[in-house]
Order: C-alpha cells, then sequence, then structure tokens
C-alpha cells in the first residue's frame, strides 16, 4: 500500500509557547506514531516559537540589528526545536533534519523533519517548497488559532471565521510584506508561492489536534482551507 504523504508546518508558538510545552508535544507525539502506524508518512517543518522571539527581542534592546541576523536567530531557533522533534520521533525519522527544502532526500522512513533555511524566508515558505520538492498539494499548518478570520478576532468580537476562502482573498486579508517574527495564519510570501503552485493550505488549531485527526481521516473538523 502507498503511503499518504503529508506536510506539516507546526507553529513554533505551539512547542515554545513561552516554555516548551510537554504536554502538547506528548499529545502530537501519540497522534503522529498512531498515523504512521496506519501507512501515513510526513514532512514536519516546525518554526521558532518564543525562543526565536527571545533571541531577536534581546538583539534589538541591544544594538541596531539586521533582517538578515534576525532572521538568523529565528532560523536557529527553529533548528534547535526541529533537532527536539527528530529526538522525539528518532526511531521512525530519517537521521538527520532537512535545512534546504529543495533538497530531495530518497528517505524509507516515515517521517522526515525540516527546519529553518535561510534569510528571507519563513518555515510557511519552506513548507510550501517542501509540498512541491516531495509532490504533495496539501499542507497542514498548525498554529494557535481555530480559523481565518476577516479581522482580529482578539481584538473584534464580530470578527468573521472562514471555513474555506480563496488565495486571492486571504491575500488582502494580511500584510503584503514579510518581516522576522511576523505573525499571520500563513504568511504572504508563502502564500503567494503556494498560490502560484496551486496548493491548497488547511489552517488547523493545534491545540485541538482532534481536529486534525479528522482531516487525516477526512472526517468534518474544524478550521480553515485556502485554496
Amino acid at each position: 500500500m502507498k503511503s499518504k504523504l503529508f506536510v506539516i508546518s507546526l507553529g513554533g508558538s505551539l512547542l515554545v509557547p513561552n516554555e516548551i510545552d510537554f504536554n502538547f508535544l506528548r499529545k502530537f507525539y501519540t497522534l503522529i506514531k498512531n498515523y504512521i502506524e496506519k501507512s501515513y508518512k510526513f514532512i514536519i517543518i516546525v518554526g521558532g516559537g518564543k525562543i526565536a522571539r527571545k533571541y531577536q527581542k534581546a538583539a534589538k534592546n541591544l544594538v541596531k540589528v539586521s533582517n538578515d541576523d534576525l532572521d538568523w536567530l529565528g532560523i536557529h531557533a527553529t533548528r534547535l526545536n526541529a533537532h527536539l522533534l527528530l529526538t522525539l520521533f528518532r526511531k521512525k525519522a530519517y537521521y538527520r533534519i532537512i535545512k534546504n527544502p529543495k533538497e530531495k532526500v530518497k528517505f524509507k522512513e516515515k517521517i522526515l523533519i525540516a527546519a529553518g533555511w535561510k534569510p528571507g524566508f519563513s518555515t510557511d515558505y519552506d513548507a510550501v517548497l517542501l509540498a512541491k520538492t516531495y509532490c504533495s498539494t496539501t499542507i497542514i499548518n498548525l498554529t494557535n488559532i481555530d480559523y481565518v478570520y476577516d479581522k482580529d478576532p482578539n481584538k473584534y468580537k464580530d470578527a468573521k471565521p472562514f471555513e474555506k476562502i480563496s488565495w486571492n482573498d486571504y491575500l488582502k486579508l494580511i500584510d503584503q510584506k514579510w518581516v522576522p517574527g511576523m505573525s499571520a495564519p500563513f504568511d504572504p510570501i508563502a502564500s503567494k508561492l503556494a498560490k502560484r503552485f496551486k496548493f491548497k493550505v488547511v489552517i488547523i488549531n493545534g491545540k485541538k489536534l482532534n481536529n486534525l485527526k479528522n482531516f487525516l481521516e477526512n472526517k468534518n473538523f474544524s478550521g480553515t482551507i485556502i485554496y
């Protein structure tokens, strides 16, 4: 039976909201482990989370820092988080972390762990390139929100959630310029590339992993499909 391959962009804010979230890690590990036993394969790229922002904030508070250096601090944070995941999945994962999303390796294992690539690009962008490299048309973006909204739900009680939204409409909702540490459901540069490749991105709240389970099983789930 041919394995089902999914690319997961795991938001660093889930892994490290402030400190490392052991409870989330345990649940995520258990879920992924269950599915790789059912002929699923996963490419998981992880963000930097609070670790990245702490380093970036420290640098900005001390000196005038370039965007390149801010990006590199974030990239190294993603690589630290990726190594934590690789350690957890060691027996089921390819032996090293993929840093260049254009590099195609032949992995027989059920899991491939990836991290940040180079300045100017987020792990969302890297996830799109990984999907392209490994011939997958769907990216699951695990983040800390339930849906894409027409405005910030933390500020506006009447914010409207979208279950489905086109790339054109989504791009009108977010800032068009990428900056290190940017907070958006899926960043603008990655979104434009996904639109060009005609990929689908599924936004799911990683704190509610049952929705990921439902999506993987083609059941109804809470989240947003950007297409």
